[in-house]
C-alpha cells in the first residue's frame, strides 16, 4: 500500500470514492469536497494499491498558535481495500498532518451507527465526549470523539 499527499489531479478518484462509500443525502457533494481538499489549513492522504486510489482521509484545523485543534473531516476506504489497515494508516497520517499544523487536539463526529469506525477511533485513543442527536440528514446522531496531540511521538 502506497500512502501520499492530495495532488488536484486525484479528485475525480477521491470523489469516485465519496460516491461509492455514501449515498445521499450522507454524501458530500463536489463542490463542498472539493473546497475541503483546496484550504490551505488541511491535509488530505491518499491510500492507493496496485496504482489505484483505494482510500482517502482528511483533515482541518483552526486556531492560532497555542490554541489550533483539527477536525476529522472523512476517512473512507473502497470496500475491496478494507480489513487491511487502510484507515489506521490514513488516521496516523491525518493526526502527523495535525501535529505538524500545531494542532493540540483533534476531534470528529461519527454516526452512532457505525461500529466499524467506533471501533478503530478507540482502539487508537480516542475518548468519547458527547453525543449529538439529529446530526446526520434524516435525524441520524453522531458520536464526537477527540484525541489529545500533546505529548504523542511525531509520526
Amino acid at each position: 500500500m502506497l500512502y501520499r499527499r492530495y495532488l488536484p489531479e486525484d479528485f475525480n478518484a477521491l470523489y469516485a470514492i465519496e460516491e461509492a462509500c455514501f449515498q445521499q443525502p450522507f454524501r458530500f457533494g463536489r463542490r463542498y469536497m472539493r473546497q475541503l481538499v483546496e484550504i490551505p489549513n488541511a491535509a488530505t492522504w491518499i491510500a492507493e494499491l496496485d496504482g489505484r486510489m483505494v482510500g482517502f482521509a482528511i483533515v482541518d484545523w483552526t486556531g492560532e498558535s497555542e490554541m489550533v485543534a483539527a477536525y476529522i473531516q472523512t476517512i473512507e476506504v473502497m470496500p475491496s481495500g478494507r480489513g487491511r489497515g487502510v484507515a489506521g494508516n490514513l488516521l496516523a497520517r491525518i493526526e502527523g498532518s495535525a501535529q505538524a499544523a500545531r494542532a493540540r487536539v483533534i476531534w470528529l463526529h461519527v454516526d452512532a451507527g457505525n461500529v466499524g469506525a467506533i471501533r478503530l477511533y478507540e482502539a487508537s485513543g480516542y475518548l468519547r465526549g458527547g453525543r449529538e442527536e439529529n446530526y446526520y440528514p434524516r435525524g441520524g446522531p453522531a458520536l464526537v470523539y477527540y484525541k489529545s496531540l500533546e505529548n504523542m511521538p511525531a509520526v
